[in-house]
């Protein structure tokens, strides 16, 4: 029995399981092939400022001032950041090492594009998005009547069930049903978008997406090595600070956080730079490419902040290292962006 297996076999079968990395399937959706022990408090001071008595300034809102100002956009001060973590929680996901980058200033979104934003940049430039082209989109069961599941039973995805390709969904129709579009929905994010959409969306604006490191080095609101936009408590004062999963997946969301799907761009502020939902609510496409080295078409693409679909117990990827992918033309409800722009 057990010990006859070889050793060193069993080390190896050990190391394959524990590599496996649950998740909600939103990786998978292509159309082709504790807190208590968290780091440290510490506050990154780009450029180095000092006060008077050459102490560091901790008013991290200090920093985020600057004479130009664009309007819903928050300015990252440039200088040196910490992304990664030395503890990934995903190993497959490449989510370490820890590493230094050093960024120019740059303005992020305070908030993902929503759906009202999105209807302007489609009126104004008849733009069709993947979605629309292709026809279908990814929907997650929760939000379909149980006749359309039955009905759409064999295009679900094999590797996650939960997720229909359903007909007729898009940015305009999250669920595919024409009964029920986005107007009682105008603040939330929009969703159902590529990267080719988001990117073309932000040429639009004359901004761009941000890189991987930009996303995160924002994330962590100018804190080193934390978890969470705010800190490492999930919860801190027992208060919700973003729009994930509570409940047994994929049935029985209890959305103590009172959101069921995604909630409005201005729900829940983060961090110091004032940026909201930056974690939870939707994964927001960034500019970098998964893997530089990956030879498939189209290729994959860095996703961020993981979505309302989120939970400990199998996607932990609501962290600020966190880091997935999907493919340019990936298209699924719960994933969208936010737009950054270069300081001048």
């Amino acid at each position: 029995m057990m010990e006859s297996i070889n050793p060193i076999i069993l080390i190896w079968i050990l190391m394959i399981v524990s590599s496996v990395a649950p998740d909600c399937g939103c990786n998978k959706l292509k159309r082709t092939p504790s807190d208590e022990n968290g780091p440290t408090d510490t506050v990154i001071f780009p450029r180095g400022r000092h006060t008077e008595n050459n102490e560091e300034d901790e008013s991290l809102s200090k920093l985020v001032k600057h004479t130009k100002e664009i309007e819903g956009m928050s300015l990252i001060p440039g200088g040196k950041y910490l992304i990664g973590t030395n503890e990934p929680f995903f190993v497959g996901d490449h989510e370490g090492p820890e590493r230094e980058v050093e960024l120019e200033a740059f303005y992020l979104d305070r908030y993902e594009v929503s759906n009202r934003e999105f209807a302007e940049f489609i009126e104004k430039t008849a733009y069709i998005t993947e979605a629309e082209r292709f026809g279908d989109s990814f929907v997650f069961q929760e939000f379909l009547d149980p006749k359309i599941r039955e009905k759409y039973m064999d295009y679900r995805v094999a590797a996650a069930v939960w997720w229909y390709k359903i007909p007729g969904a898009s940015w305009r129709y999250p669920e595919g049903d024409k009964k029920r579009g986005i107007e009682t929905r105008m603040d939330h994010p929009v969703v159902h978008v590529s990267w080719n959409d988001a990117v073309a969306y932000c040429k639009w604006l004359d901004k761009r997406l941000p890189t991987e490191a930009e996303w995160e080095a924002a994330c962590r609101g100018g804190r080193k090595g934390k978890l969470f936009p705010w800190g490492n408590k999930m919860m801190p004062k027992d208060e919700h600070y973003m729009n994930i999963w509570q409940g047994e997946f994929p049935e029985g969301n209890r959305g103590e956080d009172g959101c069921e799907g995604t909630c409005p761009v201005d729900r829940f502020r983060q961090n110091q730079y004032d940026l909201y939902n930056m974690v939870g609510n939707v994964w927001e496409w960034t500019a970098d490419l998964w893997d530089a080295k990956e030879n498939v078409k189209p290729p994959n693409r860095v996703k961020k902040g993981g979505s309302y679909l989120c939970h400990k117990s199998y996607c932990y990827r609501y962290r600020c290292a966190a880091r997935s992918q999907n493919t340019e033309d990936s298209t699924a409800g719960n994933l969208g962006f936010r737009c950054a722009a270069d300081a001048d």
